[in-house]
């Protein structure tokens, strides 16, 4: 998994963060950040931790459509209607069933990339998987549901991105800092750049070091111009598999960045308001 650049991103400490927004500061300006966690599908006890750790800060959950539980909507809302998770909670569109699609020869197996709308699927069938997934989530979670797309494994072929919004879909979430704002007419872009799982490393934290670095090097990036300014700094979880070590990791940068005035934590709507507008809909107006 790629974190802000194909390459490692350079080692930092705490201190390194409260610098680099005491910069942000300086410069009268604030540092958006947002969270996406992956792979949501019905309540849990690592979800219900997840949110616990989130409280004040807005998580956007991106939710498997044809895996949803009938169940998530309905604890969800008892969840964000709790005074001790202020915050609002989106919900993101994961994809279709979060099944791999990428052709495989017997000696690539191994080495072959998943991903759910690989290049060589037929467009009628995606664009049905895409407009399936969007229209269960509507009719689960209503307006807490935007219309954006967070495709599996942050895989989602270049030559689909117009097909989203003749979907309803008016944005998309992958990995690194994005090349465009507007990728696609009518498709409005806004990755994450810091994942959090050693996903190659057994599956735990990926580390406090590595961790920070990639969010002050994208911060840095960005203030610098030599990333998108306008695109707020994304961290990307997993509650299904997030250990101990990640909780406190996340703990400790909500505490830092909630009490630094150069900081701010962005709700998903905000986010993707170009491409979905406050409402969560495609702000072409174009619906599945």
């Amino acid at each position: 998994m790629v974190t802000v650049s194909e390459a490692s991103p350079a080692a930092a400490r705490w201190a390194d963060l409260a610098r680099e927004l005491d910069c942000w500061g300086a410069e009268g300006r604030n540092a958006g950040l947002w969270w996406r966690d992956d792979d949501a599908a019905a309540p849990c006890e690592r979800l219900d931790r997840l949110l616990a750790i989130a409280r004040t800060a807005p998580v956007a959950l991106a939710v498997i459509p044809a895996l949803a539980a009938p169940g998530l909507a309905a604890w969800l809302e008892a969840s964000a209607a709790r005074a001790d998770r202020p915050a609002p909670i989106a919900v993101l569109q994961h994809g279709w069933r979060h099944l791999d699609h990428a052709p495989r020869a017997a000696t690539d197996r191994l080495l072959a990339k998943k991903s759910e709308f690989p290049a060589d699927r037929p467009g009628l069938t995606v664009a049905a998987d895409l407009a399936a997934g969007r229209e269960r989530l509507r009719a689960l979670f209503g307006g807490r549901a935007l219309a954006v797309l967070a495709p599996p494994w942050n895989r989602f072929d270049d030559s689909f991105l117009p097909l989203l919004a003749g979907c309803g879909i008016g944005a998309i979430s992958q990995v690194k800092p994005r090349v465009a704002a507007w990728p696609a007419p009518g498709v409005f872009a806004a990755n994450v750049h810091v994942d959090l799982v050693a996903w190659k490393e057994g599956r735990g934290f990926i580390g406090e070091a590595a961790a920070l670095g990639g969010l002050v090097g994208h911060l840095r990036a960005r203030r610098g111009g030599e990333a998108d300014r306008d695109e707020p700094t994304g961290i990307l979880t997993h509650h299904l598999v997030q250990d101990q070590a990640t909780d406190e990791f996340l703990l400790r940068l909500l505490a830092l960045t909630l009490a630094h005035p150069a900081a701010r934590w962005l709700d998903a709507g905000e986010v993707f308001a170009p491409g979905v507008g406050r409402s969560g809909i495609a702000a072409s107006g174009i619906s599945a």
